[in-house]
């Protein structure tokens, strides 16, 4: 009879753990669905992905672990640290494939209804130390109204000069100019004269507040000189527009990536949007019917609309039908290819794609940043003889001065107004 009995268990035991493989199977084959019509996954990457999923499980059978709470950052990485150590691979390379592998997992999981802890949890409000940066913060954001940006910014350049002080072991008490002197020399080494007059803004505004507090006896501010930066001192960077084509060209839109990209830096050279005006872009500002863009400037918050272009259109339409994450949850039209798939968040993003067409197509210039196609389709007007007010309201200048800046680069223009050289 006992024997019996082990027999019917086991039996009973392969039948549980068919049954359950059976379901694991299943919910992958969904999911693996999920990633095809989402068309960010590649089939390479689903099969590195399909072999992430199964060890995953498995740690969390044999440590008796819900799996469904483990499925988070945390969880992940407590599981690949051990299954690097396990198998004397590379903790750093598991890390980068797991994270990306099990997180595509859960976003599938949810796609198809389940509910599952927030992959990261809430991020705790924003709290600087010491106390004394914490009152420095409290006293832009009360008293001067500084909106968060310029706070976190000015936060850091304090942090840098405490930082400096700490090392020169000089309390705050005893703050002399030439502490402050030596800083912004310091800063002058490293960093670009328009960064360190910022710097220097910085020291006046925090050396304001530590004579408010009582923490000094001497308003030391007014002694803080910065570097002059001359408005227009050097001309804005541009390119060639054929060097610009050739970006736009190089770009391989076989790919969603690829669709994205020549979509998002079509829009900025042929509007000369700014980096953080396109990444902003919503799919309600699309008004196809009227064949309209809506525009908020990022800055100043004016709205204003662009007639969408027949070109422009169809690069969007293909973008949007064959590139863009049928599953993202965010209505900004230009977003991460990797899930979550959130929006583009900075400028930086957009740098990194540019550089990196560029580089494909045999461009080189000194400097490629976010605002280069913004200075070369302002630059591409100016030749074409198109009026300077036209341009600035484009660019959204209040002042002509800011749109004047592009004559100094429209190199055609300036042949002919050029003076004979006299024999």
């Amino acid at each position: 009879m006992f024997a019996r009995a082990v027999m019917i268990g086991i039996a009973a035991y392969r039948w549980v753990a068919t049954v359950t493989a059976s379901d694991k199977d299943s919910r992958l084959k969904e999911v693996m669905r999920v990633w095809r019509k989402n068309r960010c996954i590649s089939k390479p990457a689903i099969t590195v992905y399909r072999q992430w999923i199964p060890r995953f499980m498995d740690y969390c059978n044999s440590e008796q672990l819900n799996w469904e709470a483990e499925l988070t950052l945390a969880g992940v990485t407590r599981f690949v640290k051990r299954y690097a150590r396990s198998r004397d691979i590379d903790v750093e390379c598991a890390l980068h494939i797991a994270r990306s592998a099990l997180r595509a997992w859960s976003e599938g999981l949810q796609r198809l209804g389940e509910t599952l802890p927030s992959w990261r949890p809430t991020p705790e409000p924003l709290q600087y130390r010491p106390s004394l940066l914490r009152e420095f913060a409290a006293d832009m954001r009360e008293h001067r109204g500084n909106p968060e940006s310029t706070i976190r910014k000015k936060i850091t350049h304090a942090e840098g000069f405490l930082e400096f002080l700490r090392h020169r072991r000089r309390r705050i008490i005893d703050l002399r100019l030439s502490d402050l002197d030596a800083y912004v020399v310091k800063c002058a080494k490293r960093y670009a004269s328009v960064t360190v007059a910022d710097v220097c803004s910085t020291l006046r505004s925090f050396t304001r507040f530590l004579r408010a507090s009582g923490r000094i006896s001497i308003d030391l501010a007014p002694s803080v000189i910065g570097p002059v930066v001359r408005k227009g001192a050097r001309p804005h960077r541009a390119l060639p527009w054929n060097d610009v084509r050739r970006i736009l060209r190089a770009i391989d839109r076989s790919t969603a990536c690829g669709k994205r990209d020549y979509a998002l830096l079509l829009l900025m050279s042929t509007y000369g949007l700014g980096a953080g005006e396109a990444i902003r872009l919503r799919l309600d500002d699309i008004d196809w019917r009227a064949a309209t863009l809506h525009v908020v400037r990022p800055k100043t918050g004016v709205e204003f609309m662009l007639p969408l272009l027949p070109e422009v259109a169809r690069v969007l339409v293909d973008y949007l039908r064959h590139g863009r994450p049928a599953y993202a949850r965010t209505r900004h039209l230009f977003v991460q290819m990797l899930v979550p798939h959130g929006p583009l968040s900075c400028s930086s993003a957009v740098r990194y794609q540019l550089v990196k067409h560029a580089r494909a197509a045999g461009v080189s210039a000194p400097y490629l940043g976010s605002h280069v196609l913004r200075h070369s389709h302002a630059s591409r007007q100016m030749e074409l003889g198109t009026p300077a007010k036209l341009i600035g309201d484009i660019l959204g200048h209040r002042d002509p001065d800011s749109t004047s800046a592009y004559l100094r680069v429209a190199t055609e223009r300036l042949r002919q107004i050029a003076l004979p050289v006299p024999r």
